[in-house]
């Protein structure tokens, strides 16, 4: 049967030949086709339910909401984890899933407990909401937007004429703006006039909910024709806002011109955005799900050019474009594909010394590749860094199955047989030995079908594509090789007299591996002789590489240079937009000193627009030039600018480069490379021991920075009402609150509509007579009689200090102490703040562990030692059924440990820590000794 097999592609070139061709063909297409990506897409299993409750604190929020709703969705099967964070006015609960789970159903899920909840939560508490995490709404690229112009022109040019034609370009999902000033028609109250004229602040509020308006009112029959009736009384001038009438005195109506100082302005600043020390704007270009992220990025490009030239008065330029990278990361691996295929092709021909031979074995690599691409594209994957690492990483095996086929083709054409019988002879005879060779790599593989967790969903995409591709490479050997050693082998003819410089080379290295032939003769006779010796050195080897590990030191994912510094700045809770503004120019002009491989600086002032960050932080983002334009790395940058920043008054900083994982962290709720989790009850307590830990560990060699999660109190005002004295003066808890938030924070009474868009209306008092909290005193509050109540009448003012926000984990409350370390490996830092902890008094009801990276390398590491050991049964188990012996295995099995000196060894002398990569590489390497045993 296996000689008729065979006997196939010998005789039938043209059809293999035509098979093949079909077979590059649909490869290459699917290649041209295959969307780029930097890793596969990754659906997190996380949900978030979000509610808001009017001005709760955080307190309030915990007890009323995020307890109640917790206490309701623990009980959904597949929850992982449960998170929450109560802030002002806001619950944010995070249900993180086990990977795999269906989150449509899980929403559902979710949707059905909190519907069962809705009756304990307070009765005005808006309906929460749930959202999931989706990655492709991280922006890929970040913009920024410039001109000579003032900020609300520049705002409104770009959401007009820009952010439209950006959306439009295929592939973009969303277009966010952020910075600029926004134009708003500003109301600002006179209180003199307001007491003069005894009415309140909420009067005005009201009188352009009711007055600005267009009602619809049915329709009449006129003939044949329906007519709509409306009532047109909405605003569209400035004017229209100044007449509006609030009551009337004495007979004579009251307009809001004779109230306050009517103008079309811009909102409060709260927040800005600056690009080299200039402010700007920025634009987050989000893609759509599935798409090809370097095709997007490269369209929105080609746009930015064509509005550059359409508006000349606007800059937009591209800060940010991870596209940059990930193009970079895929060539970085193509080029590693493309030089371990030359490489094996040169360490073929030095072996086989002979040109046929060696082309012919050749052509099972890039057979193998191509074919494979064609997988990629009909199994809905994307090029990835998983793919195509696949495929750099298999290049070497490839090969393997095309040389065991041709070196038994070329033996019997040494001892004289015929092209097409040496062929089909040779191939025959070997086809049992290379399928179950295959096999023995390809089971190797197998349990990474089975590894649960972020580290078994990014690297079963490489797990396929290395399958499939040895698969090829196995079908090509079979098939292929046999048919052109048929054609084109040619054996050299020892006793021809015309010699070629191929012949003399070849000669030459014939007798130097001769002689490496008989060295490694002599050393296998010795090795035999003192078998003793051997196993005893062998075991000492590996007893040395198992105690070396522990110096080699462990990451959850190797670094990468992603061009790119980040800076985040805290100030004091309650720090004006102004002051952080000034603290953030200095930080600009240091790092454009120090940092003269910096392209673009990027600054958001006031809050990064992601997550839960506040008014009193802001973010930097320092781009630099490819690495292969500067001599420093991206870590070196971060490390050199840490030390000169230090020393800024007010300011806790922390610099680091760029890191790869950021939007994993971002579905784990996690942004630290270590975090130290303290979980009690008792607030007071929990901040002490979360100050206590995040100064012992500020100690420990190699950490930059530490951050504690619950911030400082937030400095606030707290009014108090007399409930009873303002029954008696015809004032309610509402009016009071509603009259207090409009005179000092301003209120959005109601929209002006022009030119086809809105702008609000906002209500509040002059500014220079809000900025003090003695003059809220005197503000006037009518009653229901008409009398003016000043507000001291009814309340008092007091100075107080409430939680910025109150963090949850699994039902406990928590603060996290977060770490982040350089020039150190994450196993080490983490031992050493091991022991820093150690020496902390917890109370018997607060516990200390430790998360962040540090957690997720456990997880993925016991996942995959499972995986190893399983990898090594399963080898065993196809070797046994080969051998037809559950003994002779045993003996190849032996050689896999030994593997671990080398793994260690090339570990240590490289200073490459032992990262989640590097065990997929042991479990690979499994195979590749088996192979060799």
């Amino acid at each position: 049967m296996s000689n008729s097999l065979s006997a196939l592609p010998v005789k039938r070139p043209v059809l293999i030949t035509v098979g093949f061709i079909i077979i590059l063909v649909i490869g290459l297409f699917s290649l041209w086709r295959l969307p780029i990506d930097l890793m596969p897409e990754i659906t997190n299993p996380t949900i978030t339910v979000i509610t808001y409750y009017g001005n709760a604190g955080p307190q309030e929020m915990e007890e009323l909401i995020t307890r109640p709703l917790e206490a309701s969705l623990a009980g959904i099967q597949g929850i992982e984890e449960l998170s929450s964070t109560s802030a002002e006015g806001v619950s944010r609960i995070r249900v993180l899933f086990t990977w795999g789970t269906n989150l449509d159903e899980a929403v559902n899920d979710i949707r059905d407990r909190i519907d069962r909840t809705l009756g304990r939560l307070p009765d005005d508490v808006d309906r929460p909401m749930i959202r999931k995490f989706d990655m492709s709404s991280f922006p890929i690229m970040i913009l920024g937007a410039s001109g000579d112009m003032e900020s609300a022109r520049l705002r409104q040019l770009i959401e007009d004429q820009v952010q439209y034609r950006l959306e439009r370009c295929d592939g973009v999902a969303s277009v966010d703006i952020r910075g600029g000033a926004l134009r708003e028609i500003k109301v600002a109250l006179r209180t003199s006039a307001l007491e003069a004229l005894k009415i309140s602040p909420d009067m005005v509020v009201n009188t352009f909910k009711q007055e600005n308006k267009n009602i619809p009112a049915g329709s009449v029959d006129k003939g044949n024709k329906e007519i709509i009736v409306r009532t047109f009384a909405e605003y569209s001038k400035l004017e229209d806002v100044k007449s509006a009438i609030v009551a009337v005195r004495d007979g004579v109506p009251v307009t809001v011109g004779d109230l306050a100082d009517v103008q079309d302005g811009i909102e409060e600043i709260t927040s800005m955005v600056r690009i080299n020390s200039k402010l700007g704007i920025q634009l987050s270009v989000s893609k759509q799900s599935g798409v090809n992220t370097v095709a997007v990025a490269r369209e929105v490009q080609r746009e930015i050019e064509r509005i550059n030239k359409d508006f000349p008065q606007i800059k937009i330029t591209p800060l940010i474009n991870t596209a940059t990278f990930i193009q970079q990361s895929i060539n970085g691996v193509g080029n590693s594909l493309v030089l371990g295929g030359l490489i094996a092709v040169i360490v073929l021909l030095l072996f086989l010394r002979n040109i046929s031979s060696t082309l012919i074995i050749a052509t099972a690599i890039p057979v193998s590749i191509i074919a494979t691409f064609a997988l990629v594209y009909f199994t809905g994957l994307t090029l990835n860094m998983m793919t195509f690492g696949g495929l750099a990483l298999g290049i070497g095996m490839l090969v393997d199955n095309a040389i065991v086929v041709l070196d038994n083709i070329f033996h019997h054409r040494e001892k004289g047989g015929k092209a097409q019988e040496s062929a089909i002879k040779g191939t025959s005879q070997v086809t049992s030995a290379v399928i179950a060779s295959t096999l023995t790599t390809l089971v190797v593989f197998f349990p990474v079908v089975f590894i649960r967790g972020m580290s078994g969903i990014m690297f079963r995409q490489l797990a396929y594509v290395v399958s499939f591709s040895l698969a090829c490479s196995l079908f090509s050997a079979l098939t292929l090789i046999p048919m052109l050693s048929s054609k084109f082998l040619k054996i050299h003819d020892k006793n021809t007299k015309r010699k070629t410089i191929f012949d003399g080379i070849f000669e030459k290295s014939e007798r130097i591996y001769t002689s490496i032939e008989k060295k490694y003769g002599r050393l296998i006779q010795w090795a035999l002789k003192h078998r003793k010796t051997v196993v005893f050195g062998s075991f000492l080897l590996l007893i040395g590489s198992i105690l070396m590990i522990p110096l080699v030191g462990m990451e959850l994912m190797p670094t990468a240079d992603e061009s790119e510094v980040r800076v985040s700045v805290e100030m004091e809770v309650g720090t004006r937009v102004e002051v952080l503004d000034s603290t953030v120019l200095k930080i600009e002009s240091i790092i454009a000193q120090e940092v003269p491989e910096a392209v673009y600086i990027m600054s958001n002032i006031g809050g990064s627009g992601w997550g839960t960050s506040g008014s009193h932080t802001a973010n930097t983002r320092v781009s630099l030039v490819p690495k292969n334009k500067r001599k420093r790395s991206s870590s070196d940058v971060a490390n050199a600018l840490r030390r000169k920043l230090t020393g800024i008054p007010g300011a806790t900083l922390r610099v680091r480069e760029g890191q790869g994982l950021f939007l994993l962290r971002m579905g784990n709720n996690q942004d630290q490379s270590v975090g130290i989790e303290i979980r009690g009850r008792d607030l007071h307590t929990g901040q002490m021991l979360a100050e206590m830990i995040s100064k012992l560990v500020s100690d420990v060699n190699g950490v930059t920075d530490t951050k504690i999660s619950r911030e400082s109190g937030k400095p606030e005002y707290i009014i108090n009402i007399d409930r009873k004295k303002a029954a008696d003066l015809g004032l309610t808890a509402t009016q009071i609150g509603t009259a207090v938030q409009t005179a000092m924070g301003g209120a959005k009474a109601s929209t002006i509509r022009q030119d086809g868009k809105e702008y609000n209306i906002v209500v509040q008092l002059v500014e220079n007579q809000r900025k003090r909290i003695e003059q809220l005193s005197n503000l006037a509050i009518v009653n229901k009689n008409g009398m003016a109540i000043p507000l001291q009448a009814v309340a008092s003012v007091t100075e107080s200090e409430g939680p910025v926000q109150i963090e949850r984990r699994d039902r406990e409350r928590i603060v996290t102490v977060s770490v982040n370390y350089a020039g150190r490996d994450l196993g080490s830092v983490v031992e050493d703040i091991r022991a820093k902890i150690a020496d902390v008094n917890v109370p018997n009801d607060f516990a200390v562990i430790i998360r962040g990276d540090y957690e997720e390398q456990q997880k993925a590491f016991r996942e995959l030692l499972v995986g190893i050991l399983m990898a090594v049964l399963l080898v065993y188990l196809v070797m046994a059924g080969q051998f037809e012996s559950f003994k002779d295995p045993l003996i190849i099995i032996f050689s896999i440990p030994m593997a671990l000196i080398g793994v260690v060894g090339i570990l240590y002398f490289t200073s490459t820590p032992f990262s989640v990569q590097a065990f997929i590489g042991c479990i690979i390497l499994a195979g590749i000794v088996v192979n060799n045993a």
